[in-house]
């Protein structure tokens, strides 16, 4: 038997292989932890599928990395995604439009069936990330950025106010977490997987900062702007989500108040900020931009 060909066909198993034994393997831990506990035996052939898959995976990156740094390289329709900055802006605020369109129409629809006021914040905050989504991207899809800059200072000064009318469904939230103890409950998993997507979100909506930093029109800032916002609120959220579904006695009622009641405070002053900087300086701009025209 040769050895050597038969470790190398271990730790390098076809790509189809490897594509393979990351789902089963997740979904094989996840069963394992969550239902048949750590003492059975079937759990442990859980634990050493999901170390091999780790491994295969990690001695299969370099190539990988290659192999993506090649195909990003040659492939002219990822090269236009990574050098077109306006194609991606564009693609962002359909995806998140589409997104908080429909959350809003299902918190609205749940205000309704229930009668609660709860509900209908969530519904305002959503249709106010989604109206400014849409202002944007009306000028987005006919203009590129800078290129009129009086229309965009009036589409940034919109969307402040339209986060200031944010802030106050947010400030209403906030209250129910606080005062009446309004809070989420989820399965362990779905914590898990909210604080995955509030993690990425928080980190796409930092990084975009980063990237966009050179590009210093008002219409891409009023889209950071409110990526980082709305990340901001989902750490609430998830914080609200946490502490309900780890919490176990842990910290007493009032501790979780004063906690959620300081967090949120500080998030509620940080969109309070925003929009006002928002209004601010692009007043001082139009205003600025009119009087040179009337020079």
């Amino acid at each position: 038997m040769d050895f050597k060909r038969l470790g190398r066909a271990l730790l390098f198993p076809p790509l189809w292989l490897l594509v393979l034994l990351l789902p089963v393997s997740v979904v094989f831990l996840v069963y394992s932890m969550v239902v048949l506990g750590t003492e059975s035996p079937i759990s442990m052939i859980s634990y050493v599928l999901s170390t091999y898959t780790l491994t295969v995976w990690c001695a299969k990156a370099p190539y990988l990395v290659r192999a993506f740094k090649t195909f990003k390289r040659e492939n002219k329709y990822v090269v236009r995604w990574f050098e077109d900055e306006h194609l991606r802006m564009n693609v962002s605020l359909y995806s998140s439009l589409i997104f908080n369109t429909g959350y809003a129409v299902f918190q609205l629809w749940l205000g309704v069936y229930h009668g609660s006021f709860w509900f209908y914040s969530f519904a305002v905050y959503y249709i106010s990330l989604a109206l400014m989504r849409f202002f944007l991207l009306r000028y987005t899809r006919r203009h590129e950025a800078g290129e009129r800059l009086g229309e965009e200072l009036l589409r940034y000064r919109a969307c402040g106010w339209l986060l200031l009318l944010m802030n106050l469904a947010l400030t209403v939230i906030i209250f129910f977490m606080v005062y009446w103890n309004r809070t989420f409950h989820h399965h362990e998993i779905t914590t898990i997987a909210m604080a995955a997507y509030t993690f990425t979100s928080f980190t796409v909506a930092i990084v975009g900062i980063v990237r966009y930093r050179k590009c210093n029109t008002p219409i891409y800032s009023a889209a950071r702007a409110i990526g980082l916002v709305a990340a901001s609120v989902s750490v609430l959220t998830l914080e609200s989500t946490m502490l309900t579904t780890f919490g176990d006695g842990t910290m007493s009622p009032l501790s979780e108040k004063i906690l959620l009641a300081t967090s949120g405070g500080a998030i509620s002053a940080f969109v309070l900020a925003i929009a006002l900087y928002m209004i601010v300086t692009s007043t001082k701009q139009i205003k600025l931009k009119e009087t040179e025209n009337g020079q």
